[in-house]
């Protein structure tokens, strides 16, 4: 049904599109079939019924994220949620490239604020058997970013499963400085310090565009500030040569299909400096359940996905968890933590 559909979605301004996707997200949707028992995990002390979650920025200010389990998602994060509301950078600021199976965004942390998605979320309450996670960021103005992330952990731990630091936009400017060691070594340590004794796990998001010194760094604070798990990645500033779309030079983040690879390569460069000392997630570019596995073999413990839905419809997690199960039992895995991290050395 989505394949006779989207032609006329795609006939749609992009973020048009984007907020009736949400709106039929509301309605009484049928729900997929449970992921199989072999794609159950518990990591960072959370139980996940399955391993595919619905990534930041589809859902920024957590209005249908406790709901898309009946797609076939284990788990969502909402956001980015920053201190303030903000309206984000002018439009048109997302961009479909259809030839490419690709989305451009420059959105800039558009949201309505932390206090008015505490709100939200304190009157719905944490869903239960299924776990929400909320990414957090700073405002664009703000004068001091490593305290906007340190009132995002206070402001949001009461009403998440788990928290996210989003670092890694390219549409914020100066955002990804966050990540040099220096920076990164006072906002890991601020920020782990603002949580709760009894709060919850904190994850960190990165980048793709990561030179190999970079990734020391961030493997080797992640472990010092004992954050819970990583992110491999966000969206990328670079164009790949491959690219079809007349829209592939707008600027932003590039996301879906041309990002597999380097998505992978880094997700797998990360599982070589940290082993199985820390969980990873997978994101970024995945679109099937063979994309998935070769991120569970390369060392995720879980996935994300978010504009691949774009071409494939709202039910794509489930087909991943179904085509996952078949992979895993195909190689003589009784669990998916059995696969996970056995293609890296």
């Amino acid at each position: 049904m989505y394949r006779s559909l989207r032609p006329l979605l795609f006939a749609i301004e992009a973020e048009r599109a984007h907020a009736l996707a949400l709106a039929a997200l509301r309605l009484p949707l049928p729900a997929a079939s449970a992921p199989h028992p072999m794609l159950a995990q518990r990591l960072f002390g959370l139980d996940f019924a399955g391993p595919v979650g619905l990534a930041a920025g589809f859902d920024k200010d957590g209005t249908i994220a406790h709901r898309v389990g009946r797609l076939g998602f284990g788990f969502a994060e909402l956001g980015t949620l920053t201190p303030l509301p903000q309206s984000g950078n002018p439009r048109p600021r997302l961009f479909r490239l259809a030839e490419d199976e690709a989305v451009i965004n420059r959105m800039g942390f558009n949201n309505g604020g932390q206090a008015a998605a505490r709100e939200r979320l304190a009157r719905r309450g944490l869903p239960g058997g299924f776990v929400l996670g909320v990414n957090i960021g700073a405002n664009k103005d703000s004068a001091d970013r490593i305290a906007d992330y340190e009132a995002g952990v206070r402001a949001m731990s009461a009403h998440a499963h788990y928290l996210t630091v989003n670092i890694s936009s390219p549409n914020t400017p100066g955002l990804r400085a966050l990540q040099d060691r220096s920076a990164l070594d006072e906002l890991l340590g601020r920020t782990m310090a603002a949580r709760e004794a009894d709060g919850p796990p904190i994850l960190l998001k990165v980048a793709p565009d990561l030179e190999p010194a970079d990734m020391d760094d961030i493997a080797e604070l992640a472990l010092l500030h004992e954050i819970d798990g990583l992110i491999v990645s966000n969206t990328t500033i670079g164009r790949p040569a491959t690219l079809r779309s007349p829209l592939a030079q707008e600027t932003g983040g590039l996301s879906g299909a041309p990002l597999h690879d380097l998505s992978l390569a880094r997700l797998g460069e990360f599982r070589r400096r940290l082993g199985d000392r820390l969980p990873l997630i997978g994101a970024g570019g995945i679109a099937t359940a063979a994309q998935a596995y070769a991120r569970i073999r390369a060392g995720a413990s879980l996935i994300q996905l978010y504009s691949a839905m774009v071409y494939e419809g709202p039910y794509l997690p489930a087909r991943i968890n179904e085509g996952l199960a078949a992979l895993l039992q195909r190689d003589g895995f009784s669990s998916i933590r059995e696969a996970v991290g056995v293609d890296v050395a």
